[in-house]
C-alpha cells in the first residue's frame, strides 16, 4: 500500500525557522545567497544593493526576447516575463516594474525589427506586455509618466507596418491610458 507524503507548506518551514538564533538564520541565508544566482539577484533587489538593482533583470529580458539567432538560441517570452514576475516578487517598487515593462516592449520591438520577426505569439505577447506598462505608469506620479510614455510611442511607431493589428492595438491602448491622465 502507497501512503501519500503530507506535502510541505510555508507554515512548516516558518515553525522550524522559529528555533534558528540570529546566527543559525545569517547562516541559512548566506548559503541560500550562494546556492543560487537568482537568490543573490532576489537579495541584492529587496536590499537595495549596488548601483542598478534592475540590471540583472534587464540582461534576462534582453537575452530571452532578443537572442543571439546566428549562435541557434530561441527566444522565450515566458523567460523573459518571468524576469519581471521575479522582480516584482523581490521589491515591486512600481517605478521598477514601469521600466522593465517599458524595456521588455523595447527589446521585442528591436528584435523584432532586426530578424524581420512574423509571429503573432509573440507580437499578442508585446501588445500584452505594452498594456501592462500603461497600467504600471499610470500609478506612476505625474512627473515620472512622460518619458515612458514616449518610449511606449517610440514602439508603437517601431510597429507601424508589422500587421496583426499590432499598431492599432498600441495606438488604442496609448489614447486609453494617456486619456485618463
Amino acid at each position: 500500500m502507497v501512503t501519500k507524503k503530507n506535502s510541505v507548506s510555508w507554515s512548516d518551514v516558518k515553525t522550524k525557522l522559529a528555533d534558528f538564533d540570529r546566527a543559525g538564520l545569517l547562516g541559512l541565508l548566506q548559503d541560500l545567497y550562494a546556492a543560487n544566482k537568482d537568490n543573490q539577484t532576489f537579495l541584492h533587489a529587496r536590499l537595495n544593493l549596488g548601483d542598478d538593482v534592475l540590471k540583472p533583470y534587464k540582461t534576462t529580458i534582453n537575452r530571452w526576447l532578443w537572442p543571439n539567432v546566428l549562435r541557434n538560441q530561441d527566444f522565450s517570452i515566458a523567460k523573459a516575463k518571468k524576469s519581471i514576475a521575479d522582480y516584482k516578487k523581490a521589491i515591486g517598487q512600481a517605478e521598477g516594474l514601469a521600466e522593465l515593462m517599458v524595456f521588455y516592449c523595447e527589446r521585442a520591438t528591436g528584435f523584432i525589427d532586426d530578424v524581420s520577426l512574423q509571429d503573432e505569439g509573440y507580437f499578442d505577447a508585446l501588445v500584452r506586455m505594452f498594456e501592462q506598462a500603461l497600467k504600471t505608469i499610470a500609478s506612476l506620479a505625474d512627473a515620472q509618466r512622460p518619458p515612458l510614455w514616449g518610449r511606449l510611442d517610440a514602439v508603437r511607431r517601431a510597429c507601424r507596418d508589422l500587421g496583426y493589428g499590432v499598431d492599432d492595438d498600441m495606438e488604442d491602448l496609448l489614447a486609453e491610458y494617456r486619456a485618463d491622465d
